[in-house]
């Protein structure tokens, strides 16, 4: 049996299960203040948790922005993309130049074609096009050929 990946603090745990609100009270701020400050944690589940979660988060404030650019810095490749994807969803243009080093890197996963596929930008297209040659993992050839589609066109593809 497969061991669930999960971050270390349970707080982040209950902010996975929607037991923790982010938004609409004092308490509700202060566990957003909470969620920022793991995006730079020293273990390293609790960072990829907490930026993924942010990233996900409806609210987009400066400090939001601040600390997902932060994350984009992070030395785990994982927090980094999963830093895009916030990135992304608030702000393509600020997003498009982070995606297009990303893809220029050596590793790639899912978040950083989801984060590509949203900026949908012409310039990832000869980048994106390597990885969508075919691999042991189907899945992800997928992924990286439905951004690389948004890319060409230039507009996400919904659904």
């Amino acid at each position: 049996m497969t061991e669930l990946y999960e971050p270390a603090s349970d707080f982040l745990k209950a902010v996975a299960a929607d037991e923790v609100p982010l938004s609409g009270s004092a308490f509700a701020d202060a566990n957003m203040q909470k969620l920022i400050a793991m995006t730079r944690d020293a273990d390293v589940s609790n960072r990829d948790w907490a930026t993924m979660l942010l990233a996900s988060a409806e609210a987009d404030t400066p400090e939001i922005r601040e600390a997902l650019l932060s994350a984009a810095n992070d030395e785990n490749d994982v927090v980094r993309a999963e830093a895009l994807v916030g990135i992304a969803q608030r702000d393509r243009r600020l997003a498009l130049p982070l995606v297009l080093k990303a893809l220029s890197g050596e590793w790639v996963g899912m978040p950083l074609f989801e984060a590509a596929e949203m900026v949908a930008d012409p310039a990832l297209v000869d980048v994106l096009r390597p990885w969508t040659e075919p691999s042991d993992d189907e899945w992800l050839d997928q992924i990286a050929r439905k951004a690389l589609t948004a890319c060409e066109k230039g507009s996400p593809i919904s659904g």
